[in-house]
């Protein structure tokens, strides 16, 4: 893992941000930083834009409503199938080469020295006991760790304590955040 890739994972957690993008930012808005070539899903009232490692996710009320941003995931699991284009052309340009694995317990530690560590979620029945969840205060960004192995659960190719996601959602009280 290189340094500037783990200053990639901090940051999205500290500060709920990709590249400066917010998880209320318009899909032309993070077009012009991430670039045009995602995948997209949705219908009427849901979109999502897939980047690869970054996908963002708005709603709307209806169709004739402007998007609103709902949150953006990090598919950090999807590293372990070791396809250097899932981190994008903005990303690599900005922090180089993404290892196939985040550690947990460098995640947690990095934070805790910026003073700024990660909460335990209360555990959710479905996903538990393969997964936990902690949660960065500030920001509330979500990070989900594979706790254990699960034959049809979990990923073949993670590790128990590896990170499966990061999930910052839309929230006035995110740093940097907009009020509605």
């Amino acid at each position: 893992m290189t340094p500037y890739s783990l200053a990639f994972y901090l940051g999205a957690v500290m500060t709920g941000t990709v590249l400066g993008l917010r998880p209320d930012d318009s899909p032309e808005r993070v077009a012009e930083v991430l670039g045009t070539d995602y995948g997209e899903n949705g219908g009427r009232n849901t979109l999502w834009r897939d980047y690869g490692l970054v996908e963002f996710h708005w709603h709307r009320g209806r169709a004739a409503d402007p998007w609103s941003g709902h949150h953006v995931s990090l598919q950090v699991h999807r590293l372990a199938h070791r396809d250097r284009a899932l981190t994008g052309g903005a990303l690599r340009a900005r922090y180089g080469r993404f290892a196939p694995r985040l550690r947990s317990d460098k995640l947690h530690r990095l934070l805790e020295r910026r003073g700024a560590p990660l909460v335990p979620l209360p555990e959710v029945p479905p996903h538990a006991p393969y997964f936990r969840r902690y949660e960065h205060p500030v920001s509330r960004a979500a990070v989900t760790v594979v706790s254990t192995y699960g034959e049809h659960s979990t990923p073949r190719n993670l590790r128990p304590g590896d990170v499966y996601a990061i999930h910052v959602p839309a929230t006035d009280t995110a740093p940097g955040a907009r009020k509605a």
